[in-house]
């Protein structure tokens, strides 16, 4: 319990004050772009992790709550949605296939490494946690979480009817190690090594177009004032809604289809909102090119929508109860964590993938596909944003299928 909880009996900033969390949130969001834009080190960072990092920080100091409806309703509800039709509008499907056609194999083959980093992970720690059977509902729920994202934890933990003090503890080891990943990727785009031994285009193009800015970021670069006029942003909302919309209507009709293994798998799949907006998306980027090529202002929306996402997931981590509670949960995910990236760098190695392709892939994996979207954006890599929700999206459907056969197998 931090200072706050214990003199007000509550966060500074209460669960229920909606409007001070936003207002704590959009500064924070405004304070990490303002800082990747002015320094240096901020813009090797990224925006996107220092908003992260604030919200985190904030959360263990007890300013802001772990649990709040501004967070699942608003920002999980309406704020992601609406910024993935925007992002994607850059994903001209013809090109971005060309350029990044073995994202979605490294991509599995981070998933092959998931699989095999729970089993690795399981049979080390299952003397030292003492609890064999709660160990594997944990390694169950976290091969749904690093294959697909929050919606294959929850999945698994209702399935294996995990307890809550349990899911609690790996809900916090998995935002903790998951931002302390992006780090590391962030790192790996920007180290020498990882440069001489894979091709990295999209990193060359990026700082290609900012060689001549010297005094400025790399972001501010990017990220440099554009025209845009109300009628672009009045049209980018109304897309993005009825893009929304449409996709929920869609997958509601999918959404009820169970019964056997086939119809069970179309109702995950087509009753998904997400692969109908991110199909839907694509569709309008690739064949409407020209009429979206008019509507300005649609990355920079989405982007600012995706950065919003960023400060949330950094709120969980509190890292107090993964220390006095079970720290063997953060191992156990390190080690998965750890064994995934090896597969997809091996995987992108032999391949003969792009650098960025293996990073974007792993982020997938560990993240989902907002984050590795996020991450795309934030590093300017934009013809990767597409592929990466499409392998992402993916990845929901087929984590619950591997996290299944994971508790089986181990017996959860």
């Amino acid at each position: 319990m931090t200072l706050f909880e214990k003199l007000l009996g509550h966060t500074l900033i209460a669960a229920d004050n909606i409007w001070g969390l936003m207002g704590v949130m959009c500064i924070g969001v405004a304070l990490s772009i303002f800082l990747e834009q002015k320094y240096q080190w901020a813009s090797k960072v990224s925006g996107a992790i220092i908003a992260l990092i604030m919200a985190m920080v904030l959360a263990n100091l007890g300013v802001i709550p772990t649990n709040s409806a501004l967070y699942d309703d608003i920002v999980w509800g309406v704020i992601v949605p609406m910024a993935i039709p925007l992002l994607l509008l850059q994903c001209n499907l013809s090109r971005v296939w060309k350029d990044t056609g073995r994202m979605l194999i490294v991509f599995l083959i981070g998933a092959v490494g998931t699989v095999v980093g729970a089993f690795i992970a399981y049979y080390v720690l299952r003397g030292p946690f003492g609890d064999a059977q709660g160990l594997a509902k944990v390694a169950s729920m976290m091969t749904g979480s690093y294959i697909g994202g929050g919606v294959n934890f929850a999945a698994m933990a209702a399935q294996y009817a995990a307890g809550d003090d349990l899911t609690a503890a790996a809900t916090v080891a998995d935002n903790l190690l998951m931002a302390a990943y992006f780090f590391v990727l962030i790192a790996f785009a920007g180290s020498r090594f990882f440069r001489k031994h894979f091709r990295h285009p999209h990193i060359d193009e990026v700082e290609a177009g900012t060689s001549k800015e010297a005094a400025q970021t790399q972001a501010a670069a990017f990220w440099s004032r554009k025209d845009i006029s109300l009628k672009d942003i009045a049209f980018n909302f109304a897309y993005a809604i009825l893009v929304v919309w449409v996709s929920r209507i869609i997958s509601g009709l999918f959404s009820g289809f169970s019964g056997n293994p086939f119809l069970n798998f179309v109702g995950q799949f087509f009753g998904s909102q997400y692969v109908w907006i991110t199909t839907i998306s694509v569709i309008v980027a690739t064949f409407c090119h020209k009429e979206v090529e008019k509507m300005h202002g649609s990355q920079e929306i989405g982007t600012y929508l995706i950065y919003l996402f960023l400060f949330v997931i950094g709120v969980p981590a509190n890292i107090m109860t993964v220390l006095t509670k079970s720290p063997l949960l953060l191992v156990l995910t390190a080690i998965m964590v750890c064994v995934n990236m090896l597969f997809c760098f091996i995987g992108a190695k032999l391949f003969k993938s792009d650098l960025e392709d293996a990073i974007i892939a792993s982020n997938a994996n560990i993240g989902g596909p907002t984050t590795a979207a996020g991450m795309a954006i934030s590093q300017g890599w934009t013809r990767l944003v597409g592929p990466a929700m499409l392998v992402g999206v993916l990845g929901y459907v087929i984590g619950n299928y591997l996290g299944t056969i994971v508790g089986i197998i181990l017996g959860a």
